[in-house]
């Protein structure tokens, strides 16, 4: 891989990774997972989970990536390759690569209901309008949002259309904007009547949800999925790290700011829906009929209105763009003869084509349900198992420590807490969701 392929600096790195992760889990899936679980109760879980996996498992995505020097399938066949099995590590890792292909499929179309509402809340139709009603002319009916569906694809396509240097650049831009709107909203909010007792709801220690097995396990699944450690889409951001980057840091820094990420977007949501007396709610109903509700009765609606959806915008085209960039480096790494736009031209039309027949959310709800929970927890789990029980414990610690200067910090420790801790937790998330059809 040249050095055209890598990343230009850390914080380019760190804000890619932070851009892969921040998605629909933090807008819409954390707050609503705050409410339902105890509120501080189910915090202290999600901080410890969010600390075990970005020191772990996030670390042995990006070092499996840096020392394949590729993606998902090169990562996979480096790893099996050492047990003589390369063809059956290049089987194992087609499974979370046709993850991030289909779950692609699903962003792409709630991103273009997102770019929707954007215009509307920037022509000011959204101020006007029945939010259900609204929502139902273009979410309940198939073929409404064609034009937006495009364009997203399109967008996000041109920001991998020279792999590392421009989606690095797109996420210098789109990921602060991103923070910095989402503090704004947040300090917003502060100021309405009633957001105390939203605070009050979020931080708040409820006993019986500390006690209980469905806050532990709630907040386990939020946090393994909000990084994005799906075996597949982190690997690409390790596979364009410099060598002398401290991985085990990076990791810990795309936790932190997914976590701020998660957070803000909690101390907007919960707040506002207490100040106007709306039910704790998640998913698209919050995003798309509740909060433009709330947004129209709020002085400066409107401004508000298309200041949040920019950043949900920008915060789904950077989780789709790695979608399409995991895939994309994949082919190109099986067939490098291929050009990289001929390659995106195929992924694009790859996802556009089935996506124009789910762009209704009868359709598109079931399809994110089948691959969140049967494909995305299995691929997350073989990646798991595939670091620390066939990849060489040599050779993953060689590369953690790696970029460390010559002191080697991370050693059996930080193994045995990947290989008995973490994997078996992977290993238990996938169960339950395959067992109870639960989508984290």
């Amino acid at each position: 891989m040249s050095k055209q392929d890598k990343f230009s600096s850390k914080w380019g790195f760190i804000l890619t990774s932070v851009g892969s992760a921040v998605g629909m889990a933090n807008v819409w899936g954390f707050p609503y997972k705050v409410s339902s679980n105890g509120g501080g109760s189910f915090l202290i879980y999600y901080l410890i989970f969010i600390a075990l996996f970005s020191y772990v498992g996030l670390s042995a995505e990006y070092a499996i990536g840096r020392r394949a020097g590729t993606g998902t399938l090169g990562a996979y066949e480096y790893s099996f390759q050492s047990r003589g099995m390369k063809k059956l590590g290049r089987i194992v890792g087609f499974l979370p690569l046709i993850g991030s292909l289909c779950i692609s499929i699903g962003y792409a179309v709630i991103t273009s209901y997102i770019l929707k509402a954007l215009l509307d809340a920037f022509t000011g139709t959204l101020m006007t309008v029945d939010t259900q009603d609204w929502f139902a002319s273009f979410a309940l009916q198939d073929f409404q949002v064609l034009g937006f569906h495009l364009a997203v694809i399109l967008i996000t396509l041109l920001t991998c259309i020279t792999g590392a240097q421009s989606i690095e650049k797109a996420n210098k831009i789109m990921m602060p904007i991103f923070f910095v709107i989402f503090v704004f909203l947040a300090i917003r909010v502060a100021t309405l009547n009633g957001a105390g007792e939203g605070y009050k709801f979020m931080f708040r220690i409820d006993e019986a949800a500390l006690k209980d097995p469905n806050t532990i396990v709630n907040a386990m699944g939020q946090a393994f999925f909000s990084l994005s450690i799906t075996g597949s889409g982190m690997i690409v951001c390790g596979a364009y790290l410099h060598k002398n980057e401290d991985i085990v840091s990076g990791a810990k820094n795309t936790g932190i700011f997914d976590t701020i990420a998660a957070s803000v977007a909690a101390l907007v949501m919960i707040p506002a829906l207490f100040a106007f007396g709306q039910d704790q709610v998640g998913g698209p109903d919050l995003l798309f009929i509740i909060l433009p509700k709330i947004l129209q009765e709020m002085p400066g609606g409107q401004i508000f209105a298309v200041v949040l959806f920019l950043a949900v915008l920008f915060g789904g085209i950077s989780s789709l763009q790695n979608m399409y960039e995991v895939v994309c480096e994949s082919i190109l790494h099986r067939f490098p003869k291929l050009s990289r736009k001929t390659v995106l031209l195929m992924i694009g039309l790859a996802g556009f084509i089935p996506g124009i027949f789910m762009e209704g959310i009868a359709k598109w709800g079931p399809w994110m349900d089948l691959i969140s929970i049967y494909i995305i927890p299995l691929g997350a789990t073989l990646g798991a198992i595939s670091w620390f029980w066939v990849l060489p414990k040599e050779e993953l610690l060689d590369e953690i420590n790696t970029g460390i200067g010559n002191k080697k910090v991370y050693g059996d420790f930080w193994y045995k807490l990947g290989k008995y801790i973490y994997v078996p937790l992977a290993m238990l998330l996938c169960a339950i969701a395959l067992i109870f059809k639960v989508s984290f």
